[in-house]
């Protein structure tokens, strides 16, 4: 599965479309650069949008789980609500759906930013003003508590020193 790096300042048109930016269309493998699938993120108010290999990855860990539980039936009604199979035309641009963009208040500017194996897409005014408000001392205690946890053992538990 590839993973992408870069954030991208765009342009939403007038029939909703945007252009995959050269530098972050170059970062996709030749046989994944067709269609993707569009969706509301789970925790921000934006879009992501995933390369097939990456969805269908998503689809196989959504399969293994009870659709006899409640929480999980709905948990999957609403993730997939809106996700949309989008390909690109011959101008590199994909459309983005109406609903999609209303939910993640996207108008005409537009941030696409790599987030591992997928792209968050957000309006970018919404995207200043979570950079922008970002407290770096709690940012420094977000890092230290989420990759605090990541060492250099091997599963041997001997330390892996490069």
């Amino acid at each position: 599965m590839a993973t992408y790096i870069g954030e991208f300042d765009c342009k939403i048109d007038s029939k909703g479309r945007m252009m995959i930016p050269a530098g972050l269309f170059k970062q996709f493998p030749t046989n994944m650069r067709e269609k993707f699938v569009i969706n509301r993120s789970v925790f921000q108010k934006c879009l992501i949008l995933y390369p097939m290999d990456c969805w269908g990855e998503i689809m196989k860990d959504l399969g293994k789980l009870n659709r006899f539980q409640k929480k999980t039936d709905d948990f999957i009604r609403q993730y997939l609500n809106g996700a949309t199979e989008v390909e690109l035309d011959s101008s590199n641009r994909l459309l983005i759906p109406k609903k999609l963009s209303e939910y993640a208040t996207i108008d005409k500017d537009i941030v696409l930013s790599s987030s591992l194996d997928k792209i968050e897409i957000w309006s970018s005014a919404l995207h200043n003003d979570i950079l922008n408000n970002y407290n770096h001392d709690d940012f420094a205690k977000l890092a230290e508590e989420v990759m605090g946890k990541i060492n250099n053992n091997d599963a041997d538990g001997k330390d892996n020193v490069s």
